[in-house]
């Protein structure tokens, strides 16, 4: 059969490459179960660029799986005794579809997906109790130097300082003396640093919150530790990391409330417009 698909493919991708300027007309390259295969489909899956046998290769597996998949939906109904279930499904999950994209288009025209900042604040203290950190976080700086790394005391002088000017020498050495820098401005997990080094810590929350420089080395490297400011485990989350959060939490809900709300008119309207036919039982 691949033999056979390779003829007709070349004899109908030559033909397309003599009449390239020419309207194609398109019409049925194969049938199977009363499924037809018209020679467009084929002609969107051909790479333009694609040479005579490579375009026969593709066009091959792409109708062996046509054609597969045709032979097993036929065999399918006609094996499948739950055929009524499966179209109540179908039907089912097609409604949820519409609705779900006639709500996301409604909440796209009448929800402000900015909330103000004053509500996002207000959000904020009001739940921040239960906002509690589950890791200790710190803002600060790690350098990871070889261990015979040049102008150590310079280094330690810089990194102790951590000033704006203190940052620039560091970044500049660092470009030919460290293995790595990272300087850390936003708020970053303790633990997310310290598994970076060999730093042995009993108590981190102490750690922490009674550390502004600490180095440690092994056998080849150097690493210091700056830390500028702490937020120890327990503690409530800062406003800056959490406000991402409260806007997605605060937007969900109003999305929430809408839809339910925009169900709720709908219902009541039809209501009071009699487009509602109550049936009464039967005595």
């Amino acid at each position: 059969m691949k033999k056979y698909i390779f003829i007709i493919f070349v004899v109908l991708f030559s033909a397309c490459k003599e009449k390239a300027t020419e309207t194609e007309s398109n019409y049925p390259v194969l049938e199977v179960a009363g499924k037809f295969l018209y020679k467009d489909e084929i002609d969107q899956i051909i790479p333009l660029d694609a040479s005579v046998i490579d375009s026969a290769d593709v066009a091959d597996r792409y109708i062996r799986k046509w054609v597969t998949e045709v032979l097993m939906y036929d065999h399918a109904r006609r094996n499948i005794t739950q055929l009524d279930e499966i179209d109540k499904l179908v039907e089912e999950y097609r409604r949820s579809l519409i609705i779900h994209e006639y709500e996301q288009a409604l909440i796209s025209q009448r929800i402000n997906k900015k909330i103000p900042e004053q509500e996002l604040l207000d959000f904020y203290e009001k739940y921040k109790s239960q906002m509690v950190l589950q890791d200790n976080l710190i803002k600060g700086m790690l350098l990871i130097l070889p261990i015979d790394a040049p102008q150590l005391d310079d280094v330690y002088s810089w990194v102790r300082s951590a000033d704006i000017p203190s940052l620039e020498k560091i970044e500049k050495y660092s470009l030919q003396n460290a293995i790595s820098f990272d300087y850390f401005s936003d708020w970053t997990p303790f633990n997310d640093v310290i598994r970076k080094t060999p730093f042995v810590v009993e108590n981190s929350k102490q750690f922490v919150t009674g550390t502004r420089f600490a180095e440690v080395s092994d056998s080849t490297k150097l690493y210091l530790l700056r830390i500028s400011k702490a937020i120890p485990i327990g503690d409530y989350e800062p406003y800056e990391l959490a406000r991402e959060r409260i806007s997605n939490t605060i937007l969900n809900k109003k999305k929430s409330d809408f839809i339910i709300e925009f169900e709720k008119s709908i219902y009541n309207d039809a209501l009071q417009q009699g487009e509602i036919n109550f049936f009464k039982k039967k005595k």
